[in-house]
């Protein structure tokens, strides 16, 4: 029989957050069962609840950013037991078959990724995510989260975390790589920790200097004003890769006017709306532009190793549950340096 389990929901997509119930599924042969210690705010819960992705069914719980500890295995699991520190990200299962699942690309399943909220699971009831006391997820989806990793900032690891790391990683950042971050936000403050891990050298592309300081704190080499006109004459060429991070509108022919011969401008953000580019912007100097989304499991794993590493982890404001409509109004006015926690232990 499934559990009801205290939980944050969104009655509907204008309605403030409130108190209310999940169910969870019982744990079967290949499901670890999560008590949730933290789960973070990403502004992706705040696009879907608003319905600016498209409709969704409501009441839900959104959250994909988990940090937890195990606290039952099914009978058939074996690289999780009880105890553990663990984490689940943006995606709950996939097909697991087909040619892109086999690749480790699980997030591009060409039958149908499960996400972690408002997705239809196996069973044919809708996902709720990470915004709850507990959550209950088949065994290839969890992960194993690093002693090193202070435990209160694993949870954005999960998705800020691996949306900057595997793009970094597929166009080859590193020593000699030339990286501009746009956008020093959830996402941005990870891509230029991470990039700097890596060993490139890193510019911050921001609307205004306000957080030049935050910048370079973080790991940034240089910062640049995308409101004043000389940033784009005087970087023109600059860059090998851009990691492209905000979810609103930008000037996508003036950015990669920024780009090198053969770079490319990775959208890691998602803009509700369509942003216009002229070919002229690609044809010249050879440019890309591309999109990133997350990351497979494997690869997903790899980042919480390397930022274990690395000593990576992401800046983290703590919140308790009644101040979750406070915060995601704090991420809608970008008032937040850079990413809100909630203590899960306050979901009652």
């Amino acid at each position: 029989m499934p559990h009801t389990i205290p939980a944050i929901v969104a009655p509907s997509a204008s309605d403030p957050l409130v108190a209310g119930t999940v169910e969870r599924r019982e744990v079967g042969p290949n499901d670890v069962r999560i008590a949730i210690a933290w789960a973070g705010i990403c502004h992706s819960d705040i696009h879907t609840v608003r319905g600016d992705w498209g409709a969704k069914a409501y009441p839900l719980t959104v959250g994909h950013e988990i940090a937890g500890t195990v606290v039952e295995v099914g009978s058939d699991v074996a690289s999780h037991r009880v105890g553990d520190r663990v984490g689940v990200g943006c995606m709950v299962n996939s097909c697991g078959a087909c040619a892109n699942c086999a690749a480790g690309a699980e997030q591009h399943c060409l039958e149908r990724t499960i996400w972690t909220y408002g997705s239809e699971d196996l069973d044919g009831t809708i996902t709720q995510g990470g915004y709850a006391a507990e959550i209950v997820v088949t065994e290839k989806f969890v992960l194993r989260v690093p002693g090193s990793i202070p435990f209160e900032k694993a949870a954005p690891l999960l998705c800020a975390g691996i949306t900057t790391y595997s793009p970094l990683r597929h166009w080859n950042a590193g020593p000699g790589t030339r990286v501009a971050v746009v956008g020093l936000g959830g996402l941005g403050h990870m891509a230029v920790k991470i990039a700097r891990a890596f060993g490139a050298e890193v510019t911050v592309l921001t609307r205004t200097l306000a957080k030049k300081d935050d910048a370079i704190a973080l790991g940034a080499h240089a910062c640049a004003a995308t409101s004043d006109p000389a940033t784009f004459r005087e970087l023109r060429g600059a860059f090998d890769l851009m990691i492209n991070t905000v979810s609103a509108p930008i000037d996508l022919d003036a950015h990669l006017g920024l780009l090198a011969l053969d770079g490319t401008m990775v959208n890691v953000g998602l803009p509700s709306e369509a942003l216009p580019l002229h070919v002229r912007s690609l044809t010249n100097a050879r440019r890309s532009v591309a999109g990133s989304n997350i990351g497979g499991i494997a690869e997903t794993q790899e980042m919480l190793d390397f930022c274990a590493e690395h000593g990576v982890a992401p800046e983290v404001e703590i919140v308790s549950a009644d101040q979750v409509n406070e915060a995601w109004q704090r991420v809608i006015d970008s008032d937040v340096r850079y990413r809100f926690v909630i203590d899960a232990a306050t979901i009652v």
